[in-house]
């Protein structure tokens, strides 16, 4: 697809790689680690998000004049609804329903990632306007490669009002997020909560770890080897199957990203004596920490809390990061001090009648979403403070 406006080119390109290295990373910037070029290369050229897997590229590029890429958004051909978190099964079968086809539709996301991560992404230096002409991409896109539709998701506010300006629907949703409060020690976060609260995850922690024997191990950087991606991988494969059947992500993924990425990785391990038991792989950006993937073989109480919530929090007081992003989901989440924020997705139905009874489902989603969190807002485990 090719698309010209005052001297603006846009462009889509099919993998990471034609776009290159060099064009990409002057895009995406070092601030977050879902955007980076070896991020997607590694996502693209292991198989993990290809044709094959119902992930194709088919990335949008704005050039100009001198043919420089000016604005890249993130984007996939899709032939499911898989590994995207932001859940539209019920649009598929109602347009089927209708007699219609909802598959090919456009995927602007990180493919597997329900984080934040910036999708309009801008070179330095240039007019940041140029980043509305990204959605007219888009939705030109939609129609020109046979879509049914097009869904920008996870979202910043800044990013969803781009969107929203240029006629696209807004969804919302909602995640957990721990926010660091300056805190210098795990106990400083813990003061910050009501008694019986503090009381029932320094029972969890202790729990988990001193009633079993097990210590927990810190890796990031050249630290990390390629045994101990052996380790990740075999816990990994186990909650994948548990969760989608399949798990998204092949072993190749994951050497890729320790070769490439490794500053901006860290694996966590529960060990008993010399062997690990269980596993978490977090990503660390400039000021927050992403919690992804975990698995363990075997069944310890409490030890995925440890490992993926509380040895979370440990590391963003340590590396003094603003917030810790545990994925997507879970409700029990708030007890351990992780509170409701908002996420925001923006979708462009081709089809009009269509895309009038999608808007009128979400403006009922959205109150939904806002009076469940006003009331999840309620229970955190917090003493009352003015903030």
């Amino acid at each position: 697809m090719t698309e010209q406006d005052n001297a603006i080119i846009a462009k889509t390109f099919g993998s990471a790689a034609e776009i290159g290295e060099a064009d990409w990373q002057a895009c995406a910037g070092d601030q977050n680690p879902f955007v980076q070029y070896a991020f997607f290369d590694a996502l693209e050229r292991s198989g993990s998000a290809s044709s094959l897997t119902g992930w194709h590229p088919q990335h949008i590029g704005l050039i100009d004049e001198a043919q420089n890429i000016s604005a890249i958004m993130p984007a996939y051909i899709k032939s499911h609804s898989q590994g995207e978190y932001v859940f539209d099964h019920a649009w598929a079968d109602a347009y089927a329903r209708a007699g219609g086809n909802y598959y090919p539709k456009l995927q602007i996301s990180i493919p597997f990632t329900p984080a934040s991560a910036p999708k309009l992404l801008i070179r330095d230096g240039v007019d940041e306007n140029i980043v509305t002409a990204l959605p007219d991409a888009a939705a030109s896109a939609t129609i020109q490669l046979g879509c049914s539709s097009a869904h920008a998701t996870f979202l910043s506010l800044e990013e969803l009002n781009i969107f929203k300006a240029k006629g696209w629907l807004e969804r919302n949703d909602q995640q957990f997020h721990w926010t660091n409060r300056d805190y210098s020690t795990f106990d400083d976060f813990l003061a910050d909560l009501t008694s019986r609260k503090r009381k029932a995850i320094r029972k969890e922690r202790s729990a988990a770890l001193q009633n079993n024997g097990l210590k927990i191990v810190w890796k990031t950087g050249a630290e990390i080897t390629e045994h101990d991606w052996d380790h990740f991988f075999e816990f990994y494969q186990d909650t994948g199957a548990r969760k989608w059947g399949t798990p998204y992500l092949n072993r190749t993924f994951f050497s890729m990203i320790g070769e490439t990425m490794a500053d901006q990785i860290l694996l966590m391990f529960a060990m008993d004596g010399e062997t690990p038991i269980a596993g978490a792989l977090n990503f660390i950006g400039k000021d927050t920490l992403f919690g992804r993937y975990w698995g363990c073989n075997q069944n310890v109480p409490f030890l995925h809390f440890e490992l993926c919530y509380y040895q979370a929090i440990d590391f963003a007081i340590e590396r003094k990061l603003l917030r810790v992003e545990a994925g997507a989901q879970g409700g029990h989440k708030l007890a351990r001090g992780y509170e409701p924020v908002t996420t925001y997705s923006a979708h462009y139905i081709a089809h009009p009648t269509f895309r009038e009874a999608i808007e009128d489902y979400l403006v009922n989603e959205r109150e939904h979403v806002a009076l469940d969190q006003a009331e999840l807002s309620d229970y955190t485990p917090f003493k009352q403070r003015s903030d």
